[in-house]
């Protein structure tokens, strides 16, 4: 039984920035929480923020991008959460590196938890490939990252 961080809103905690979950709910998914030893985790409720919150997408790039300081996580409403992102990034990288963790199934699209595809930063529901800072964070550091939909694969 192999130990996963996963994205607690997967999960069915509500702890999106709109108060919901985003439970995924199919077999496959069921199946793959049935077979491995979860560690559920969202890191931005880690870093500090409280849900709901304002919609944040990244500006300016990617998650490594954010990372090395050339692009910022703007709230709907024009905050700059970057350092609260950063911040939840890193306790995820602490606690994979404490648990022994090589292994990450985030919620896409997250500027947070997108492993594949982010939100273009126009909050325009646009999506583009890219990852969000905790998966480009656990990426940079070995942990296999992927989305909800290819479970199946860590």
């Amino acid at each position: 039984m192999a130990k996963v961080l996963v994205s607690a809103c997967l999960l069915g905690c509500k702890v999106r920035y709109d108060g919901n979950s985003l439970a995924v709910g199919s077999e496959d998914f069921e199946r793959f929480i049935a077979a491995n030893e979860i560690v559920p985790f969202c890191p931005e409720v880690a870093a500090g923020l409280p849900t709901p919150r304002a919609a944040a997408e990244i500006q300016g790039g990617s998650g490594a991008d954010v990372l090395c300081g050339a692009a910022k996580v703007i709230g709907k409403d024009g905050t700059d959460m970057s350092a609260a992102f950063i911040k939840g990034a890193e306790l995820a990288l602490a606690l994979c590196q404490q648990q022994g963790i090589g292994k990450a199934v985030m919620a896409e699209a997250s500027p947070s938890c997108g492993s594949g595809l982010i939100y273009s930063g126009q909050f325009d529901g646009t999506k583009v490939a890219g990852q969000g800072v905790v998966c480009a964070l656990l990426a940079k550091h070995g942990i296999k990252v992927v989305s909800q939909h290819h479970a199946d694969e860590v």
